[in-house]
Order: structure tokens, then sequence, then C-alpha cells
């Protein structure tokens, strides 16, 4: 059966503590309301609990755009507490990324909610990684999940609606694919990390890499992408550059479902199961 990496359902612990805020992030009845995006209309029947058919295993995840991981901590914690209650108490074959304050960065807080039975970190794609937290997660060989975060509250005048998830989240995620590699990895070797949005399809950029001085070096197995907001075009793309073993399958629930990757049986097994059992685990499997 399938794994999607990447859900989003807010329960009602959630969702009250969003409610009870007086500033962004909040939400005034069923309007979210954030610093650098338009107020956005939430479909309550998009934050019930949805179907699972054919699912082993679905990963829910706090919103990083809302910027709560930003928060001071008085703030943040609140938040954060109500998502893993609600998140934990969903039940197979629901699963859930601990979120963490990274306005003031604690690790035996971290290293506490894990042991909860959360499955690794999510971590906004703006907040600089904190090594402490990442040896959290390589203590007890738990993956990191790097999500878009908040989109500049300063915008571009007259942009759509849609530029917050078309411009400065794909821009956040193109470049902590690189910062992960250049700057992360050689202090951390151990580590597994999911990029969402295949990584804002930074690796299609190598050959720039390449003439830029940056080398192109091995593939890191370890350094996983999460297909949601793509379809069979992008994937088969980043397939080519990357090969299929590192591409997992996220459909970004509610706002989007999850692609068909269109290479065929194999390799949608591959994508649907295989890779990531091995992106949670480390270890390969026979499947």
């Amino acid at each position: 059966m399938a794994v999607d990496v990447h859900q989003h359902l807010w329960t009602p612990a959630f969702v009250d503590a969003l409610r009870a805020r007086a500033t962004p992030p909040r939400l005034d009845g069923w309007t979210l309301l954030l610093d650098g995006e338009p107020p956005y209309e939430v479909d309550p029947a998009d934050h019930e609990r949805r179907d699972t058919t054919g699912l082993e295993l679905a990963l829910v995840s706090m919103s990083s755009p809302l910027g709560i991981e930003f928060l001071p901590p008085e703030e943040a914690r609140p938040l954060i507490d109500a998502y893993h209650d609600g998140a934990l108490a969903l039940g197979a074959p629901f699963g859930a990324w601990a979120a963490t304050c990274h306005s003031e960065p604690d690790p035996d807080r971290l290293a506490a909610d894990l042991d909860r039975g959360l499955v690794g970190l999510q971590i906004p794609a703006t907040a600089p990684p904190d090594d402490r937290l990442l040896e959290v997660l390589t203590g007890r060989d738990l993956p990191l999940f790097v999500h878009p975060g908040p989109a500049p509250p300063e915008g571009r005048p007259g942009t759509p609606p849609w530029w917050p998830a078309l411009v400065p989240y794909v821009q956040q995620m193109h470049a902590a694919w690189h910062y992960f590699h250049a700057v992360v990895r050689p202090r951390h070797p151990r580590l597994r990390v999911c990029f969402a949005l295949l990584a804002g399809l930074a690796p299609l950029h190598s050959e720039r890499l390449i003439t830029r001085g940056g080398g192109r070096g091995r593939i890191d197995r370890d350094f996983f992408v999460e297909t949601s907001s793509y379809g069979p075009r992008a994937i088969d793309a980043i397939v080519r550059e990357l090969g299929v073993d590192v591409v997992v399958n996220g459909s970004d629930a509610p706002y989007a479902t999850a692609p068909d990757p269109g290479l065929g049986a194999a390799a949608g097994h591959a994508i649907r199961v295989v890779n990531p059992r091995r992106l949670m685990t480390g270890k390969e499997t026979r499947e």
C-alpha cells in the first residue's frame, strides 16, 4: 500500500488555537489571515478526517507558511502543542511530522515531542537549520522534511492570489536544496532529508551549477524530493536528473492530489511505496 508523506489536516484543537489569536497567523471564523498572503477562505470540509483508502500511511504536517515556527516561543509553543496533540490523536493510517519553534530552538523539547511517536521533524525552508535540532533527529535515525515557509510580507503590489505558491515557495525550496547540499550535508552526513514540491525543481539546474563552479558530485541517496504540486512532466525531468529512487509520493492534501508519475508500474511502486519507506526507516526493502 502507498505512503503519502505530505498532507495537512487541522484538528479542532489546532483550529481553536488559531482562532484564539488576535494577530496573524489567525483564523477569523474560517478566514485565514497571514502577513504575507491575501485572506484565504478555508473550506471546513478540507479538514475533516478524509478518505485514506489505499494508503498504508498518511503523514500530516503543520502548515509552515502560517509562520508559527517563527513566533516568539510563548506564542509558538501553544499552537505547536495543539497541532501535536490533535495530529497524534488521529490514529491509523495517519502519522505526523513534528514542528518546533525556530525563534528559540529547544532540542530537549523536540526530543520529548519526537518520543511521543512523531515520525520526524518538519522545518520551514526559510529557517536556518539548527545543528542541535538535526542532531536530535540523527540520534534517533529520524528524517527531516523541508517545507515552504511564510511568503515575504512585503510581496509585490498587484500580484494574483496564486503568487506565493508559484514564486516565494518555489524560490525557498530551490535555495534550501542547494544550501543543504553545500553546507548542511558536510556537518550531518547521516541525515535523511525530504524536500517538498520536488525541491522547487532545483535539481534541474545542475548544468548551471557546474558552469558556476559548484560541481555536480554524486547523487545523494538520502536527499529525497517529494512530488506535490507537480505532475508527469516535472517528475520525469527530476527522475532523469536524480534517478527514480529518491522521488517520494506526496499530495499536499487538501490543496492538491497525489500525481500519477506516468512512468510505469515499477517506477510508480517505487515512488509510492519503496522510496517513502526508505525515507522513514533508512532501510532498503525488497518490494
